[in-house]
Order: C-alpha cells, then structure tokens, then sequence
C-alpha cells in the first residue's frame, strides 16, 4: 500500500517536497528570471544598430540598387533610388530607401523590378511596395518588408536602424 501512496503524489511526496512548496518554488524561480532578464543592460528593448554607410548620394541615379549588408554580414538588404518620394525616405524627394532583401514569408530572396516600383519575392509571388514602407500589396507573405532606417551625413547615405523584424530571426542584432 505504501507504493500506491508515493505514486498518486508523485516523487516529489517521495522526498517531502508538497506540490504547493513545488508551485511556490517554481513561480519563484520564473519571477526572479524574468526580473534578471529586465535589468540585464543591453537587453533586446533597446538594440544598438551599427552605423554603415552604403554609397553617397551624387552616385545614385533614379533606378540605382546597391545590394549591401545589414546589420550584419547575414543579413543582405538593398539601397533603391525610386522615381519619387517615398515613406521613410532621404535625400533629394525623399527618394532613397532600403530594405531587407528577405522575403517575410519564407526568406527567399527578393527581387527589385524598377518599373513597377516593387520587390518581388520569386518563390511565391509575394509583392512589396518599395514607395510605401515595404507594404505588402498581394501574395503569401502577412507581413511588410524590414525596412532600414536610413539617414544622409557629408551627403553620404548610411543604415542606422531597422524597423521590422528580419525573416528567421528574433531579434535583428545577433
């Protein structure tokens, strides 16, 4: 009979601890960690981008792509000079923005097609509004592109942050 006792409450009654004194241990325990991850300096709610000029502006024509990395070296991400203004752009009508080059859905590459104005993911079809902030027009991926947050110094245009998250990962400082 004293078998059937220790197997209803478990190994823990074995060894004197109560499921309360568990409960009470655990919930501790979570408590202290989630108070220790808040306080860690550095933590993720408040990222540091790296600062990284990508090319000046009296090189970039209407059309120009320049494929660079950002924020890291596995992170590939494009510099597009549109026709017109732009959500989020720089320079001369605010024509000049950036985006990561991995589609939402399942980061595939995607593709900049200058007549349309749009990047296009060539495994689903997902499309992206280059003028409107990565917006997603039509396709499989449910989310706009990462768009890098850019700014112009001694007319040279650098990547300073990104707003989204970067498909595959979960957080975009690594």
């Amino acid at each position: 009979m004293a078998d059937d006792k220790s197997t209803s409450r478990g190994a823990g009654a074995a060894a004197g601890i109560g499921r309360r004194s568990f409960l009470k241990a655990g919930a501790f325990g979570l408590a202290a960690g989630l108070g220790a991850a808040a306080a860690r300096p550095g933590a993720a709610a408040n990222p540091t981008f790296p600062v990284t000029e990508i090319a000046a502006i009296a090189d970039l024509e209407v059309g120009a792509e320049v494929v660079f990395e950002y924020p890291d070296e596995n992170s590939p991400a494009v510099l597009l000079r549109l026709a017109g203004p732009a959500e989020g752009g720089v320079g001369p009508n605010e024509s000049i923005v950036a985006y990561s080059l991995l589609c939402t859905h399942k980061g595939c590459p995607v593709q900049f097609l200058a007549d349309r104005q749009m990047l296009i993911c060539p495994c689903h079809f997902s499309s992206f509004d280059a003028a409107k902030s990565g917006r997603i027009v039509i396709g499989q991926a449910t989310e706009a592109l990462p768009q890098i947050s850019l700014k112009v110094q001694d007319g040279k245009v650098q990547a300073v942050g990104v707003k989204g998250l970067i498909y595959g990962r979960h957080t975009n400082i690594l």
